[in-house]
């Protein structure tokens, strides 16, 4: 029997193809890593890194990670969790799939007792940063990386 409609799941070496196989738009390129790069991250930071498909049904639309209690600063004042990468394939953008991952993350926060979420995006016309702000994030002053820092209260 095949589920239908959107879900998320462990990336195991049965799933590992489709997630390499999610690519987003050529004009979006520039602002998100691809999943290699994500899933090389996650083997790198094991504790940190939550990896994960989006499927509909059996069809792999997208690949989502999170980040878990990262210390921010590097110095312990402040631990934070939240988005690391969102790819949404490029003929699946549109569908509602990266509102459902962007909610999936939060209730896993929320899960995990966190308070804030956080989420960084590439600035300008083709980023998505009005994606976010739709989705109630709100840019916080910060700055990472050339990206601007937006965190949502999930309480």
């Amino acid at each position: 029997m095949t589920t239908t409609g959107p879900r998320l799941a462990e990336i195991t070496p049965a799933n590992l193809d489709a997630a390499l196989g999610i690519h987003v738009r050529p004009d979006q390129e520039h602002a998100v890593a691809p999943v290699v790069k994500s899933l090389a991250e996650a083997y790198v930071h094991p504790g940190i890194a939550w990896p994960r498909l989006i499927l509909d049904g059996d069809r792999p639309v997208g690949f989502l990670m999170a980040f878990l209690g990262i210390d921010w600063y590097g110095d312990g004042s402040e631990i934070r969790s939240g988005l690391w990468r969102l790819n949404i394939a490029a003929g699946e953008q549109g569908r509602g799939y990266g509102r459902f991952a962007v909610e999936s993350v939060a209730g896993e926060l929320r899960r995990r007792g966190t308070g804030k979420f956080y989420v960084t995006w590439h600035p300008g016309p083709a980023g998505p940063e009005g994606f976010y702000l739709g989705l109630g994030f709100r840019p916080d002053g910060e700055n990472s990386g050339g990206q601007t820092v937006g965190v949502l209260d999930l309480a």
